[in-house]
């Protein structure tokens, strides 16, 4: 059943142990540094009610009972049009980019779910997990994220080789589940209901059985978990001068396993590496697709932000302005091309869902991460050196130096001071304070890093047709090998 937004409230008020800033936090629903994105997820799931915008946030099953749309597993491209559009009414909505809210993590499910095969050679009984998973994901609507990374420690030894902690491994095996310990940074953990928590990259070497090889659903509720939290960025500064940094920081946990129990119907794969390099390698087969649509959507702001400060003071008349303006575009229609393409020519995935096509997805990952430090750059240049000298809100209220900041900032009649303000805060914020440089980081790292976006491209691109057409249009005699590298290497 589709929930509402003080129903999801309610269901992390569990008593859960978390600290940010030196502070043990009794109530994430009200803290100051959470409250901004607890109060935006409950507005995701008041949208599925509210009858503006439930209409392209929920659907009706066979039987008559409404769902979330994100959650859909995808079938048909229309379930992705229908996803792509669900994703872009809530950031329209909110007015700035939230990622780690359930349409990017959920689809890290799908991927095993095509990976069934995989896990009955490791037991029946996981493939069947994650089948009542996927449905109970459908059918309760918990806010669920995704648990990757893990301390690591020393990167050089296995894990077996040094503090056995610094990757997360199971300890016990009891009757009622599985015990684990060990760590793992999770955005949004501390504030959300379940976490698809499974293995990093890492060095198994030539074992075929691992205790760091585990896969499971983790109830965030649960005892003997423990959120050790960032210090965010909302109440910090004045929100007048940092819109977006009091609003949509999303507080990432180091979340410590000190001996917590995983239930057997929550264990999704365990002991077995193939599985665990089988997940690895196709975890981003179906969540990239909503990660990179929120580089769309940063696109569309720097290029507003950009193009509202050149118009203000003419200089969007200027040919090296107007180029620079083009490259921005660019990159925007360049990230919406891929998307676009990638729903277009959709594949089946082994699992019977409708996966993008992953080149066209992977390639669009690299080019929207990639250039993303240039295009924020260009934005800057664009905005001119007020959005990192201008004073804040205090001074523009001041009246000692109002009447200053009045005469100095007011362009013209349509362009007075409070919005010129207003926009090189927005932009400042956007390109320059540490929210910028946070998410900036986060956009490179967070769906593993840029090795790895490369290494998805060179699993997944056809190159057995680059070889055809050289072969043909070389007169290669037959005796030459027709493709030194398989097609679509890819993992399954």
């Amino acid at each position: 059943m589709i929930r509402n937004g003080q129903q999801y409230r309610d269901s992390i008020r569990d008593g859960r142990m978390v600290w940010v800033n030196g502070e043990r936090v009794r109530d994430v629903t009200t803290h100051k540094m959470f409250k901004p994105l607890v109060d935006i997820r409950a507005r995701i799931y008041d949208m599925q009610h509210d009858a503006a915008t439930a209409p392209v946030m929920s659907y009706k099953d066979e039987t008559g009972e409404m769902h979330a749309v994100g959650l859909k597993l995808p079938y048909t491209q229309e379930d992705w049009r229908a996803k792509r559009a669900s994703t872009d009414a809530v950031l329209d909505d909110i007015g700035g980019i939230v990622t780690r809210v359930g349409d990017e993590t959920v689809g890290e499910m799908w991927s095993l779910f095509d990976g069934q095969d995989v896990l009955n050679e490791v037991n029946p009984q996981f493939s069947e997990n994650i089948r009542f998973h996927i449905d109970k994901v459908i059918r309760h609507d918990p806010f669920h994220v995704s648990a990757n990374t893990d301390p690591k420690g020393d990167r050089s030894k296995r894990p077996q080789d040094q503090d056995p902690d610094m990757l997360l491994h199971v300890v016990k095996e009891t009757d009622a589940g599985i015990i684990v310990r060990g760590a793992k940074y999770e955005t949004a953990a501390a504030y959300a209901n379940q976490a698809f928590t499974k293995p990093t990259i890492a060095n198994w070497g030539n074992a075929e059985l691992s205790d760091y090889a585990v896969g499971f659903v983790c109830d965030l509720g649960s005892p003997n978990l423990k959120f050790i939290c960032r210090t965010g960025f909302a109440g910090s500064k004045p929100v007048e001068d940092y819109p977006l940094s009091n609003k949509f920081d999303e507080v990432d946990t180091l979340l410590i396993f000190d001996n917590v129990l995983i239930p057997w119907e929550n264990v999704l794969f365990y002991r077995h590496t193939k599985a665990a390099t089988f997940i690895r390698a196709t975890l981003h087969r179906y969540s990239a697709f909503a990660f990179v649509q929120r580089n769309l959507k940063l696109a569309d702001f720097m290029i507003g932000a950009a193009l509202f400060n050149v118009r203000q003071t003419g200089l969007d008349k200027q040919q090296a302005v107007q180029e620079k303006l083009a490259q921005l575009a660019c990159y925007r229609e360049g990230i919406n091309a891929h998307l676009t393409a990638a729903i277009a020519t959709a594949e089946r995935s082994p699992g019977g869902l409708l996966m993008p096509n992953q080149s066209l997805l992977y390639t669009g990952r690299v080019l929207a991460c990639s250039q993303l430090h240039q295009m924020m750059h260009i934005a800057r240049e664009l905005c001119g050196g007020q959005i990192c000298v201008t004073p804040d809100a205090a001074a523009f209220a001041d009246p000692e130096t109002a009447a200053w900041l009045e005469k100095f900032y007011t362009i013209n009649e349509e362009w007075v001071a409070d919005d010129r303000r207003r926009l090189l805060a927005f932009a400042r914020d956007l390109l320059n304070s540490d929210y910028a440089g946070h998410r900036l980081t986060f956009q490179l790292f967070a769906q593993s890093p840029p090795f790895a976006h490369l290494g998805a491209v060179y699993r997944n691109f056809d190159w057995s047709e680059t070889l055809r057409v050289v072969h043909k249009a070389a007169g290669l005699s037959d005796n030459v090998p027709g493709g030194a590298i398989p097609a679509r290497k890819a993992a399954e």
